[in-house]
């Protein structure tokens, strides 16, 4: 694995709890890498140890090849961070907020200016780049922001739960956003309680539990760990009367129905294979407070 992200032993507590209890994983330069759990699983406390924005108590953690703690600078370099509330200015517009980010990263007034039309226009945010960001819809100020995290192209993207308080359609659009960021070369790493968001964007996933990571894969991996599909049978009201797990094959879906059949039961007949819901449940023993 040609590594972006790799992390050992890493460990943070705070008033004496552990919050970050020994996670261990990597992470592949150009991967799309999400962390999902509940509020308070260490998502964000381990997202602010690899920006370097919290020193750990013990472990290490690498970042496009340096060390978070005793190499910071050259790792600040190399990464963007954007983090659950926009970073924008709302009494500027959207192109002073871009020029003055660029300013501020070492670009002369003309490259500021161009880089501003350039990334204003990526984002499709060119039609508002002359409005005061306090006027924007929530999609758009997250747009902006990401906008921001490339005023110079990192190696590694952090967005920690970015679509947080968007609705529907404007997740989509963050969504695709996000698949084009990876489509060109940047490793993202994504943190998220979002279930769907999760499937829909992370190349693998690893879940969270009491501060440490109890399942890893790919999504199809860890709905594969629970096992096959399940025919249920619902009434007409939608209540469920019966559930008979299944490895997914014909045979089995068969001697299902049957079942149904000998045991006189009458109702809608479905069949639902594992989710990442299942998935979280199974090794969390909790539900998450909210997934899309």
């Amino acid at each position: 694995m040609n590594t972006a992200i790799d992390v050992t032993g890493l460990r943070k507590s705070f008033g004496g709890k552990a919050v970050v209890d020994g996670l261990d994983f990597e992470v592949a330069r150009g991967e799309v890498f999400a962390l999902l759990g509940p509020n308070g699983a260490g998502k964000t406390t381990t997202i602010s140890i690899l920006t370097t924005l919290i020193v750990p108590d013990a472990g290490t953690a690498r970042v496009a090849g340096f060390d978070v703690v005793t190499q910071r600078s050259e790792v600040q370099q190399r990464i963007s961070l954007t983090g659950q509330s926009a970073a924008v200015d709302d009494a500027l517009t959207a192109t002073e907020n871009v020029v003055m980010f660029a300013r501020l990263a070492g670009l002369g007034r003309t490259a500021a200016r161009e880089r501003a039309t350039a990334l204003i226009a990526a984002f499709d945010l060119a039609d508002a780049a002359g409005r005061a960001v306090r006027t924007f819809s929530g999609g758009m100020r997250r747009r902006l922001d990401l906008a921001l995290s490339f005023v110079a192209t990192p190696e590694v993207l952090f967005l920690d739960e970015p679509t947080t308080g968007l609705d529907t359609r404007s997740r989509r659009e963050l969504w695709e956003l996000i698949r084009a960021v990876a489509a060109a070369g940047t490793t993202v790493f994504l943190t998220t309680q979002y279930l769907e968001e999760a499937d829909q964007l992370a190349d693998r996933i690893a879940v969270l539990h009491d501060g440490r990571v109890a399942a890893l894969g790919t999504a199809a991996e860890l709905k594969a760990r629970i096992g096959g599909d399940t025919v249920e049978l619902h009434d007409r009201q939608g209540e469920l009367l019966r559930e008979i797990p299944t490895d997914g094959g014909v045979a089995q879906l068969r001697r299902a129905l049957d079942r149904l059949d000998e045991e006189g039961l009458d109702g809608v007949v479905s069949l639902r294979r594992p989710s990442l819901e299942d998935v979280f449940l199974a090794v969390t023993a909790r539900p998450l407070k909210e997934h899309a």
